[in-house]
């Protein structure tokens, strides 16, 4: 039987009583960090004293005692940091596996966007990640994907307009629509996409924006159209530009792209308040070596930020934007959410509290609950590929194709011209894209140019953001298995060469997703590396990561989608 009206008030009541007797010394506190000096994002310095926490919240900052006292003299206190933007589903892992990889390292809160299962299993993908995020120990807050597929050019698993999303609305972990990677629709008022602005403002939600190199009137209209963040700013003029017309700028620091160091500059008094870190895309190599936001803000000081400054981008900022009012500060009546480092210099996080409750410390991570998932979209989320047996006469060509040129360290490509042959000695691949959500057998085809393939095939099923497969070969026979591979294994990666699989990583969960721990996946993407590498792929790149974005219509300059060449500049197929 569901708690009354009134039970639900009284309940209230006595924990708000409690707080206030805890917070005015009436009552012990259930935890108090003694001695502590912590990061007061307000007064924007150190300031020193007892931390005291009752019913989850900090209640009082002063001279406290508690039912449990913890020294942390010699300690710099931090509230917990929070990711801005991320897609939950790049780090190859269930969120549960997520979330044991990014707790350890202070991170409390999380904005995903689902965008990538939601291309996938449609409202079925949102509904998947939302019932995975329940109730775990980092705070996943959603934004809704915008665009199902990315443009009209994409075959993707599902079309979501605004009515299909519209409900979602209400879901209390819901902050507003994500990144509008559709910026061509919207600087030209398409009617379906402005609807999608128009219905998240009535919700009063934030919309966020990915709009790389948008400049002058069309910047304009982008804004005024109500996108409020941009995460895809590649230099300090292209972000001071968009920061002046009144965006927010995520700085991104992740696996498939870096911007912390060109964005530097705007980690000063003057600029920092318009800015919040996020990572984007995140791989399970980077988080077990690396860390998450810890990472970023270690680095941010490392390149000479004021470390105050750089804990407050981590934490703070994002808190304000997203309307997240009751984090991202030690102060009365906030989460008691802390990351407690060694120093600044070395930013090594030692003790990781959730709500008041010790979750991490000295290496070792407490144990939590895994959420409950319908078995209906568990069995819908391994069951994502409709796609008949491939062979070599699939990938023939009749004539010549255009060249996608490979930018080393960035997603942007470059025209390479044509050509009618593979010829790895001039670093010249086939590359397709395989539609696999209907079994419409519309295959992609063209060349790639700066990949490095001399021998064999490499094929993912992760491939932006419609997640179709796609394929690398030296010869039409080697795409073939290399693809049938994929579909075999309901998704994934895989490295072969002469009918045989050299290496790989299955992932099963929507072709997105392994059900396997981190460690393993990790081990098991990294030999997949080595395998791709012996067939002489450039060793400067991710050999998964950047050939999932060569089908991505939204970068420029050219892409590869299920009906060819596009021209991202020129809007046009070529």
């Amino acid at each position: 039987m569901s708690e009354s009206f009134t039970g639900k008030i009284n309940r209230k009541l006595l924990k708000k009583q409690r707080i206030i007797r805890a917070a005015s010394g009436e009552e012990p506190a259930d935890l108090v960090l003694k001695n502590a000096t912590y990061v007061s994002v307000f007064s924007n310095e150190l300031r020193t004293g007892d931390i005291a926490v009752k019913e989850g919240l900090i209640v009082g900052i002063g001279d406290y005692h508690g039912a449990k006292e913890v020294d942390v003299s010699g300690k710099i206190v931090c509230p917990g940091f929070l990711d801005a933007h991320i897609h939950l589903e790049s780090s190859l892992v269930t969120p549960t596996e997520f979330v044991k990889a990014v707790l350890p390292h202070g991170t409390t809160t999380v904005v995903t966007d689902p965008h990538e299962i939601a291309n996938v299993m449609g409202t079925d993908g949102i509904e998947y990640m939302v019932q995975a995020t329940e109730g775990l120990p980092v705070d996943v807050r959603f934004m809704l994907p915008s665009c199902v597929p990315a443009t009209p050019l994409d075959e993707s698993g599902a079309v979501l307009d605004y009515r299909a999303i519209d409900s979602y609305y209400d879901h209390p972990r819901v902050q507003g629509l994500a990144e509008m990677m559709n910026y061509v629709g919207i600087t030209h008022a398409d009617e379906e996409v402005v609807q999608k602005i128009v219905a998240a403002q009535a919700h009063h939600k934030k919309i966020d924006g990915h709009a790389p190199g948008l400049t002058g009137k069309a910047l304009n209209a982008y804004v005024s159209a109500g996108v409020y963040t941009d995460h895809e700013c590649a230099s300090f003029e292209e972000a001071l530009e968009k920061l002046e017309l009144g965006q927010f700028i995520m700085i991104r620091e992740g696996t498939a792209a870096q911007n912390l160091e060109a964005l530097m500059p705007l980690l000063t008094p003057k600029y920092a308040d318009r800015c919040m870190f996020c990572t984007d895309d995140k791989h399970p190599n980077d988080l077990l070596g690396k860390g998450h936001i810890d990472y970023i803000i270690r680095k941010a000081i490392a390149l000479g930020a004021d470390p105050v400054l750089a804990v407050k981008v981590a934490c703070c900022n994002a808190a304000r934007y997203f309307l997240l009012n009751n984090r991202g500060a030690i102060a009365l009546g906030y989460l008691a959410d802390f990351a407690i480092i060694d120093n600044f210099q070395d930013f090594h996080v030692e003790t990781v509290y959730k709500k008041g409750v010790c979750m991490y410390h000295d290496g070792i991570l407490e144990p939590f609950a895994e959420p409950v998932i319908d078995p209906y979209l568990i069995q819908r989320a391994h069951d994502t590929f409709h796609v008949q047996t491939l062979t070599a006469e699939d990938f023939a060509l009749k004539r010549p194709r255009a060249v996608i040129g490979m930018v080393p360290h960035e997603l942007t490509t470059t025209d390479e011209g044509y050509a009618s042959h593979t010829d790895p000695a001039q670093d010249i691949v086939k590359i397709a894209v395989i539609e696999r959500h209907r079994n419409t057998h519309h295959i992609g085809i063209g060349y790639l140019k700066g990949y490095g393939l001399k021998r064999g095939a490499v094929a993912t099923s992760i491939s932006h953001d419609s997640h179709n497969i796609i394929v690398v070969g030296v010869s039409d026979e080697e795409m073939a298995f290399a693809a049938n591979q994929i579909v075999q294994q309901h998704g994934g990666i895989t490295v072969t060469e002469g009918g045989k699989v050299l290496g790989g990583l299955p992932l099963a969960i929507a072709g997105l997703m392994s059900d396997e721990p981190l460690p393993q996946v990790n081990q098991e993407l990294e030999d997949a590396k080595k395998k791709a590498f012996a067939l002489g792929v450039n060793r400067g790149i991710d050999p998964f990561m950047t050939l999932s974005f060569m089908s991505l219509p939204v970068i420029p300059s050219i892409r590869l989608t299920t009906r060819g060449v596009f021209d991202v500049d020129n809007q046009c197929y070529i």
